[in-house]
Parts: C-alpha cells; sequence; structure tokens
C-alpha cells in the first residue's frame, strides 16, 4: 500500500473512530441522567404520596386512595410484610404490571427495573399501614417517553456520525496528498535524475519551518553537494590524467629511442635511463600523494598525545637541513605543550618546509609564538610569493601558482591541498599570507590544552 492511501487510511479511521466514541460518550452520558432524572422524579412523587396518605382519613378505601396518587403510566401498590398486595392500581395503559412480583423491602428502595422489554423507574417506601402494621409502598413508573427520546438521539447521533464520515474521508485525503506532495516530488526528482544523469532539486514554493519543508530543504543541499563533488571528481580525475600523462610520454619516448639507437650511443642510454628513472619516481610520489587524499577523514588514524612543541619543531628542522642542506633558523618565543598527533604534525611541517624550499633559494625561518589560545609555527620564506586574487584557490588539488617552473620544482599542486586535510584531520588549521615577489609565511594554528 502507498503511504498516501495509507496515511489516508489510518487517518480516516482514527478520526471515525474518535467520532464514534465521542458520540458513544455523550449518549452514555445523556441517558444516564436522563434516566437517573427520572426516577428522582418518581422517588419525589413516591415520597409525597407517602406523606399524603399519612394525612387521609383511615376510612377512605385503599383503592380510592391510591387512585388519587396513582402515576399516569405506572402503578401503585401496598405490599405487606409477607409479600402480599394490600391494594393496587395500575393506568390503563399498563394493566400488564399487575403481573409484576410483588416484594417486601424493609428500607427505602429505588431503582431502574425491566419488564417485558420496557424499563420502569421503581420505588419503594416503608409505610405505616392500617392497624399499625409495616408496609411498603412501591411505585413502578414508566420510562416509554424516555426511551423514546434517547432513540432520537441515538438516532441523530448515528445520522451525523454518518455525515460526518464525509468530510473526514475528504480532508484525510488532502492531509495525505498535504504531507506526501515532497515526498513525491522528490521521487519525481530522483526519477528525472536517473533518466537525464543531471543534478536536479525540489522547488520550495515559500519558506517554512516544519519537517517537510526541512526535508525538502535537505535533499537539495545533498544535491549540491553531490554537484560540488562530481564537478571536484572530474576536475580531479582530468588533472591526474594530465598529470600522468607528461611522465608517460617522456618514459614512452626515451623507451622508444632506447629501443631504437641505445645500443650504439652509450651516452644516449644513460641520459635516457636517468630521464626514465627520474619520471618513475614523479609518478611514485604523485600515486603516494593521491592515494592520501583519496583517504576519508575518519581513515586518517589520528593519535593524540601531548607533545612538547619545540624539541618537534627542532628536530623536523634538524632533519629537513641534512635532507636538503639548506639554511633553516628556528625562533622560540615560548615552549608549549600541546594535545596532537606528533607524527602527522611532523608531516605538516615537512609539506611546508618542503614548499617554501621549491619556491626560495634564501634560507628559510621558522618562528614558534603564542596568540590567544592557539599556538602557531610560521614558516616564511623569501621566494616569488603568491599574486593576492591567486590565494583563494591554492589549496585546491593540482592547484600552481608557478606552472613554468613545474618541472624544475617537481611539485604536483598536491602538497598544500594534502596539507590542509591533515591540519584538519588533527584539529588544527593551516593559513597563508603572502606578497607576490616578497614571499610567503604558511602558519599552522594548533589549539592549546587546558594545562598550559
Amino acid at each position: 500500500m502507498k503511504l498516501r492511501n495509507r496515511i489516508n487510511l489510518y487517518t480516516a479511521v482514527m478520526f471515525i473512530s474518535l467520532f464514534i466514541l465521542l458520540n458513544g460518550a455523550v449518549y452514555y452520558t445523556f441517558s444516564h441522567v436522563m434516566l437517573e432524572s427520572e426516577l428522582q422524579d418518581t422517588t419525589d412523587e413516591a415520597r409525597q404520596t407517602v406523606e399524603g396518605i399519612s394525612r387521609t382519613d383511615a376510612s377512605v378505601p385503599a383503592n380510592t386512595l391510591l387512585r388519587a396518587y396513582m402515576p399516569v403510566s405506572g402503578m401503585l401498590q401496598i405490599v405487606k410484610q409477607n409479600g402480599q398486595a394490600a391494594a393496587a392500581v395500575t393506568a390503563p395503559s399498563q394493566g400488564h404490571l399487575s403481573e409484576y412480583p410483588a416484594v417486601f423491602y424493609e428500607k427505602e428502595r429505588h431503582e431502574i427495573v425491566e419488564y417485558e422489554g420496557v424499563r420502569y423507574a421503581f420505588v419503594s417506601i416503608p409505610v405505616v399501614w392500617e392497624g399499625g402494621e409495616l408496609a411498603s409502598l412501591q411505585m413502578t413508573e414508566s420510562l416509554e417517553r424516555a426511551e423514546e427520546a434517547l432513540a432520537v438521539l441515538r438516532a441523530v447521533l448515528v445520522a451525523v456520525t454518518v455525515i460526518a464520515m464525509v468530510p473526514v474521508i475528504l480532508s484525510s485525503r488532502w492531509l495525505s496528498n498535504f504531507i506526501t506532495q515532497p515526498i513525491s516530488s522528490m521521487i519525481r526528482t530522483m526519477g528525472e535524475i536517473q533518466r537525464s544523469g543531471q543534478h536536479k532539486k525540489i522547488e520550495l514554493p515559500k519558506k517554512s519551518k516544519d519537517e517537510l519543508y526541512q526535508m525538502a530543504d535537505t535533499f537539495n543541499h545533498m544535491m549540491n553537494l553531490l554537484q560540488r563533488n562530481y564537478e571536484k571528481q572530474g576536475q580531479f580525475i582530468s588533472n591526474a590524467s594530465h598529470e600522468l600523462k607528461t611522465p608517460l610520454t617522456v618514459i614512452e619516448s626515451y623507451a622508444s629511442l632506447l629501443k631504437r639507437r641505445g645500443k650504439e650511443q652509450p651516452e644516449l642510454f644513460d641520459e635516457s635511463v636517468e630521464a626514465i628513472h627520474s619520471e618513475a619516481v614523479r609518478m611514485k610520489n604523485l600515486t603516494e600523494q593521491l592515494l592520501q587524499l583519496a583517504r576519508q577523514e575518519e581513515q586518517w588514524n589520528v593519535e593524540l598525545a601531548d607533545v612538547h612543541l619545540t624539541p618537534l619543531v627542532e628536530k623536523s628542522v634538524q632533519a629537513f637541513q641534512k635532507a636538503y642542506n639548506r639554511g633553516v633558523t628556528l625562533q622560540v618565543e615560548e615552549d608549549v605543550i600541546l594535545r596532537t598527533d606528533q607524527q602527522k604534525l611532523s608531516q605538516l611541517l615537512y609539506i611546508l618546509m618542503d614548499n617554501a624550499r621549491k619556491y626560495s633559494e634564501a634560507s628559510i625561518q621558522v618562528v614558534i609564538r603564542l596568540q590567544e589560545n592557539w599556538a602557531v609555527v610560521e614558516i616564511i620564506d623569501q621566494g616569488i610569493g603568491i599574486p593576492a586574487d591567486e590565494l583563494a584557490s591554492i589549496f585546491d588539488r593540482f592547484y600552481r601558482v608557478d606552472k613554468a617552473r613545474t618541472r624544475k620544482t617537481g611539485g604536483f599542486g598536491l602538497g598544500l591541498s594534502l596539507a590542509k586535510e591533515i591540519a584538519e584531520a588533527m584539529g588544527a588549521d593551516v593559513r597563508l599570507e603572502s606578497k607576490e615577489g616578497e614571499g610567503t609565511t604558511a602558519q599552522i594554528w594548533l589549539p592549546l590544552t587546558d594545562s598550559h
């Protein structure tokens, strides 16, 4: 069953059931109040009869006396202690009540009884009868009028219930259509996306704060995210293909040259082997960086521990100096203890120092300073710098400022993108400040621990 029909069915059944229960409660309450009122009226009438009999002269015949107080639609009788009726009078329309069993009651009694399918208000009150004998005056009065009124009420409530089913069914159908409209729209949009292969969004005619609007709005945000990721994926594949194409072309060219003339010309053999080896190393580095960037954030396996920042930076600087024989100066304002991933912070420092090495021939300066609740590590070079209009794109994959020097520096445009993702996985931040022709300052912002 479709969700729309299910909502329609459940809503209609719920409202109709509620309406029936409500009408049933109304009928039960009204009938109870009406019958109790009728019983109370009969009780009052019986008490007045007892008072009237007690003031009447004893010479008046019993039947004549009772007939004076006889109910319009019922029976009045005197029942002795032995259970026999001393006197009884019955309304013309209630002659069959004379056959109703007579029972003596010592105490006052009033209740609703049923005889031959008809309900009666029955009241029994103790009374002193002839000769000072204790007897029971019993008045029985028909409730037919009350029953007729209740029958009319039942018919009205049933009619109202049946008539109310029509708007209930229509309103439940409208409600089901209203609730499922965004879902239906989402299904149609998904179908169009599946058929056309294009990302589409659900139209939102008016802004609201209900869950249906939020669901449609979330779907649109998801479509935007998918579209951006799809575009990035396409760009990534295109750039990766372009980056791999160059070294593969070089390797193929030198391999063909070796195949044709490598044996006759030893100097050509050495040149070709060196070029092939160099391009193979470039492809290896590119592949490693691509694999690192393809990992999800939860797969970085960050291991946090308390680390002294200054010794860690000193160790990384010394290793970098020995590896590239470059001058690196370290300036420490204050040593701090951080809770971070030591290995990944070292990798982050290496990436930024290596980036400074590629685009600067001068000495590299590393500064450790504090700013509010952050420890800041700055890697400062005096290289070519970055134009202001390109700073916003510097962390994009495969983006390079100095494209003409790519072959010389060996860069792929992946280092800063990788650094950004490592920093985010650690809970840190990477920022760049640069002026074209003057140099670049790369900053690692690390949050301080509470113990600092």
